[in-house]
């Protein structure tokens, strides 16, 4: 069982910058790929970065590639998302979550473990 928990959200104006933590409980952290999705107010859940177990590889949606960076500590059990150039439409709660892969989906479905959310918005 692995229990994830965000935190770093908040209101932002356009331009700034914020950066998401996510502490995973247990000791297989690095037995898992992490990523960060995000879901908008009347919106579907959508996959913003992707990291894999050893932090070689990362991946990213296309509207936030050169402005996010996604990393991760597994000493410290922790990933992080960097968010830069923040934009108005990147307002949405951010989720971790986990998957006992070895290579990144894209789909939500196939991620095992999830955290509460941290809110992000961003003001024009």
């Amino acid at each position: 069982q692995v229990q994830l928990v965000e935190s770093g959200g908040g209101l932002v104006q356009a331009g700034g910058s914020l950066r998401l933590s996510c502490v995973a409980s247990g000791r297989t952290f690095s037995d898992h790929v992490m990523a960060w999705f995000r879901q908008a107010p009347g919106e579907e859940r959508e996959f913003v970065a992707g990291i894999s177990r050893g932090g070689g590889n990362t991946f990213y949606e296309d509207s936030v590639t050169g402005r996010f960076t996604i990393s991760r500590d597994n000493a410290r059990n922790t990933v992080y998302l960097q968010m830069n150039s923040l934009k108005p439409e990147d307002t949405a709660v951010y989720y971790c979550a986990a998957a006992r892969l070895f290579s990144v989906p894209r789909e939500g479905g196939k991620y095992d473990y999830w955290g509460q959310g941290t809110q992000v918005t961003v003001s024009p």
